[in-house]
């Protein structure tokens, strides 16, 4: 086997956390840049983490922050007059420890700010994996599709979590090696966490993601769910990662809600939280395939999820494992497929038969992590 010294440039998040870890037993040598400088991971000591880089060159000048949002171009310009940047700090890293290969999880925050030492250093191997809304909805503005199409031509290899990304990437210039589909969180231990799982007959929550920002439309959901109280008399409607719009609805609506704020439960409390939901409800305008979408499936929990741009029905088929919403603002619409849900536990009973084998043929961690495994394998025979 070759050995790679692989660089990860992403900002903190449990989903890269997952990533890396699939990678702590192998034979290749790992390094973390915090690009966010937002702090260190929790990962094992012997992955070097290259964190706390940020430092002014100049006191801060008043009406910078104004600048970067109102014109980011000429900030971009300027920036590196003002401040150490994610190019600078990267090309140190890279003259110190010479990768083999970069890989950049998400496209606006982690490879817009490293494309200019990217391309000054064109002989090493740049993996990109495409996750949520980095294609699909920032190459619809026209300074957005400009830089996705200067990194997307300069990227060797692309991850993506849906196939409908891997036709965006082309569609906007993208020549190089396409690696597969992966989830974003890389599988899970299904038979660990099988013991997490109540029968249907048990299960008395409607789970509900509670985003509502530039993408996220839980407060439709809510109000969907606002419509139908006496149907759900017998259920417990909780309204996880909620941000601050849902929650000033719901408590000025007095709704008898249980509700978790953004970071309210941690990744496994959600886990055990889906084993016990009947359905799980995400809604959005814009997304890739969620996370929470798989994990719900995993846990048995029934979809009812957004499907921009077909990604979604790349693992739902309507009416059969769960229910698509095609119009997210759509309230009604929501409303119908709650009732349908709840009014068909057979449908929902069979649908979680189906997503059993979906969960251990396509989401289980053993065949995610073959698959992970294979990418550095099939860059180093590139080289």
């Amino acid at each position: 086997m070759v050995k790679n010294k692989i660089l990860f440039v992403s900002m903190p998040s449990i989903h890269v956390i997952r990533w890396i870890e699939n990678l702590k037993e192998t034979h290749h040598e790992l390094y973390w840049f915090d690009i966010l400088d937002k702090g260190k991971l929790n990962i094992p000591d012997n992955i070097h983490q290259f964190t706390n880089w940020k430092k002014r060159k100049l006191p801060y000048i008043k009406g910078e922050y104004f600048l970067s949002k109102k014109s980011s171009l000429l900030y971009e310009r300027l920036q590196p007059l003002l401040e150490r940047t994610a190019n600078e700090v990267l090309e140190k890293i890279i003259i110190e420890i010479q990768p083999d290969v970069v890989h950049s999880f998400e496209m606006q925050s982690c490879s817009y700010p490293i494309i200019r030492t990217m391309s000054k250093y064109p002989d090493i191997k740049w993996l990109y994996s495409c996750w949520g809304n980095d294609l699909f909805y920032y190459r619809n503005f026209k300074e957005h599709n400009t830089k996705i199409r200067k990194v997307l031509n300069r990227i060797d290899f692309l991850h993506t979590d849906c196939i409908r990304d891997f036709e965006i990437a082309k569609q906007l210039g993208f020549k190089g090696q396409f690696l597969g589909v992966i989830p974003g969180g890389t599988g899970y231990r299904t038979e660990e966490i099988e013991k997490y799982k109540l029968p249907i007959h048990e299960r008395k929550i409607i789970l509900v993601k509670g985003y509502e920002h530039h993408f996220g439309r839980g407060l439709n959901v809510v109000k969907a769910l606002e419509l139908i109280k006496k149907e759900l008399e017998n259920y417990e409607v909780v309204v996880f990662g909620a941000h601050p719009k849902v929650i000033e609805y719901i408590n000025e609506k007095s709704l008898n809600y249980t509700c978790f704020h953004r970071h309210g439960l941690t990744h496994e409390e959600l886990i055990k939280l889906m084993g016990k939901s009947l359905l799980y409800i995400g809604n959005s305008i814009s997304d890739g395939i969620p996370n929470t979408l798989l994990e719900a499936i995993v846990m048995g929990a029934f979809p009812i999820q957004s499907n921009p741009g077909g990604a979604t029905s790349e693992i739902i088929t309507d009416g059969e494992n769960g229910f698509l919403i095609q119009q997210p603002e759509n309230i009604e619409g929501i409303r119908e497929n709650i009732i349908k849900a709840i009014t068909n536990i057979p449908l929902v009973k069979s649908a979680t038969v189906l997503n059993s084998v979906l969960a251990k043929e396509r989401l289980d961690y053993e065949v995610n992590n073959k698959k992970l495994l294979a990418i550095y394998e099939s860059i180093a025979q590139y080289r």
